[in-house]
């Protein structure tokens, strides 16, 4: 867990529990809108339990000095064939739209990669829409661009 103050914008950035669904399921909600995305109901209980009970995948929440959730960041740790460390993906991210411009993002994005390195892993990495304008403005602050394509193959064609 840490606690970041600027421009006195206090923010605790800690790991989502059990306890957290109220605070979750919003950001959550708000993400799949952005993106112009629905899933049903099982896949948000299934990434939910991913979350919570699992820990396949991780997620940390960004909230306010009065416990109001600002932000969320879901990532997950796997092998690489490159490295030795193995790499995190950094699968979802989102801020509330009132919390954006206070660096919530760049803390979340910031939290990820202090726990890749303490997981001792050697890359952390994620995608984006291109038109995702603001989001990309920021990561190309604090990541390097990479050359890579995606392709995808739906398996539910």
């Amino acid at each position: 867990m840490s606690t970041i103050k600027e421009a006195s914008i206090a923010t605790v950035i800690r790991p989502v529990a059990h306890a957290d669904r109220a605070l979750w399921e919003p950001l959550w909600s708000g993400y799949l809108a952005f993106y112009e995305k629905s899933v049903p109901p099982q896949v948000t209980e299934f990434t939910w339990s991913r979350l919570t009970a699992s820990g396949e995948i991780k997620g940390l929440l960004a909230l306010d000095q009065q416990g109001a959730a600002l932000g969320v960041v879901h990532f997950l740790y796997h092998s690489s064939t490159s490295n030795l460390g193995g790499n995190c993906y950094l699968q979802d991210l989102f801020v509330i739209p009132a919390a954006r411009g206070q660096r919530i993002g760049r803390r979340l994005i910031a939290a990820v990669v202090e726990e890749a390195r303490k997981k001792g892993c050697k890359v952390v990495y994620w995608l984006t829409e291109e038109f995702n304008g603001t989001a990309r403005r920021l990561y190309e602050r604090v990541a390097k661009r990479s050359p890579f394509i995606r392709y995808d193959i739906d398996l539910q064609a």
